[in-house]
């Protein structure tokens, strides 16, 4: 057997348990209840057999051909770290289709779509089989952690070992008026050895993180030092549903200090202040703010047994922001309660 059929034997047996030439086109989308991304949709006839979606992670795209060398691994003379909510979609496509006519439908569709290629390449320009093979290695393989999850049985991820042969690749990218790129890649692989073609689509859009998910939570005598020098402190770690005003239950560690605060000092009274972000109407922020300052004063009351009169609730809405609304990262900053002395 020779060097090139033993290499192709390997991988098959890694990525295709079961998987024999000429398995065939799967009769319905493999990865249940999930849809082709809005930006591009399948090539006609195409089956939908891997789908991975992640709502804010960093990735790795191809931007160069594969760079020749004793060992294989991601060689690519340029790859581009990006960020943003990641869409990986893999099809299979029918073998009487071309890999050409594939590719050349996506090219279509993204420039119609105001996408410009920034970088392409089709067969030994790629880099031939070490193309294909480093693309398996960087986003197919099950030892990628970047892999889609694919559905039936393994035959669905054969295409791409048999056409790694034969690669054809592009990526495109299109800026907002913001500056925030959009980037979206198209791996083709030809039907191969009777084998049905591949498609691997990778879709990168600029997309806030989300926000309130870690919480420096401050203790009682970081509160007293606050208020000590400032007159005031502000709270990250009492949290609501989003256009809530009940207290949720992740927020006890927050109240415990804050009541530990108000028992060690009984003379301090405070003011209990919500500030929200300035998504939505003024009015209705300020409604929600002061309904969110009302159930922690009622918490307070109920649970710890402060007096009454120590407390007084206010909605602030959006009218004193600490950061730039303009993001998520500082209207994160900017959604929180204050505890203001009197």
């Amino acid at each position: 057997m020779s060097i090139g059929k033993l290499f192709v034997a390997l991988i098959a047996g890694i990525i295709g348990s079961g998987a024999l030439a000429g398995d065939p086109l799967p009769a319905a989308d493999t990865v249940p209840g999930v849809k082709d991304h809005p930006l591009l949709s399948r090539y006609a006839g195409s089956i939908l057999v891997g789908y991975l979606v992640k709502p804010y992670d960093e990735t790795e795209l191809i931007a160069g051909p594969y760079k020749q060398s004793s060992n294989r691994g991601a060689n690519f003379e340029k790859l581009l770290k990006v960020e943003g909510k990641i869409t990986r979609i893999a099809y299979n496509y029918p073998r009487d289709r071309s890999g050409l006519e594939v590719m050349r439908n996506y090219q279509t569709a993204l420039k119609d779509a105001g996408l410009a290629i920034i970088f392409s390449c089709e067969k030994d320009a790629c880099g031939g089989a070490d193309f294909g093979g480093a693309f398996q290695d960087l986003k197919v393989t099950p030892q990628a952690i970047a892999m889609p999850q694919f559905k039936g049985n393994g035959a669905p991820q054969t295409p791409f070992n048999y056409g790694r042969l034969e690669p054809r690749y592009l990526l495109a990218s299109s800026k907002r008026a913001d500056g925030a790129i959009t980037y979206a890649s198209v791996y083709v692989v030809p039907p191969l050895q009777e084998q049905n073609g591949g498609i691997f689509i990778e879709i990168v859009e600029p997309h806030a993180m989300e926000g309130d998910k870690v919480a420096v939570n401050l203790n009682a005598e970081q509160m007293a030092r606050g208020i000590n020098t400032d007159g005031k402190v502000a709270l990250y770690g009492l949290y609501f549903d989003t256009d809530r005003a009940d207290v949720r239950a992740d927020s006890k560690p927050a109240l415990d200090e804050m009541a530990k605060l108000l028992r060690q000092d009984p003379k301090l009274t405070v003011y209990i202040v919500g500030h929200t972000d300035n998504q939505g109407s003024y009015a209705h922020n300020l409604d929600l703010s002061q309904k969110r300052a009302e159930a922690i004063v009622k918490k307070l009351i109920a649970d710890y047994k402060i007096e009454a009169n120590r407390l007084s609730a206010k909605g602030a809405a959006s009218i004193a922001p600490v950061a730039s609304n303009d993001a998520e990262t500082g209207r994160a900053k900017n959604r929180r309660v204050e505890l203001v002395k009197q």
